[in-house]
């Protein structure tokens, strides 16, 4: 059988296709911002017994980081999380999100865990500012 033949198919090994290397950079920018909204949102007043327990098991600090570090890994910057953190502090549309008991202080939690993350990977310029201290 000749090698560029498979099953009755040719392919020609000329053909040059442009790798996509995140494919579904939209989708996880969209379940970052879900993500960061469920978390500083927190739990409404009146949820069910089923919603507060798997707000329990899923919506801790730890697996919102998880959850927008994979998201990172697969097409979002980090400095479309800092933004968008910035958005929901400051944008009139999440007055709602942010008006939940604690709201404010797991975003700045979350603020201060990316912050930190985006001034590690600054290299040079990074070590420029703490010299500048």
């Amino acid at each position: 059988m000749h090698p560029f033949r498979l099953y009755g198919t040719r392919y020609n090994r000329n053909l040059i296709l442009a790798q996509n290397s995140f494919p579904m950079r939209e989708w996880h920018v969209k379940h970052m911002e879900k993500t960061v909204v469920k978390y500083v949102g927190g739990l409404a007043p009146n949820a069910s017994a089923w919603e507060k327990k798997n707000h329990k098991r899923y919506v801790s600090f730890s697996n919102i980081c998880r959850q927008i570090d994979y998201d990172i890994k697969h097409g979002v910057t980090n400095e479309q999380v800092v933004s968008f953190l910035n958005k929901v502090r400051h944008d009139t549309s999440f007055s709602k999100v942010r008006g939940n008991d604690g709201s404010l202080d797991r975003l700045t939690e979350v603020e201060k865990h990316f912050h930190e993350t985006v001034s590690s990977l600054g290299g040079k310029k990074r070590r420029r500012e703490l010299l500048l201290q």
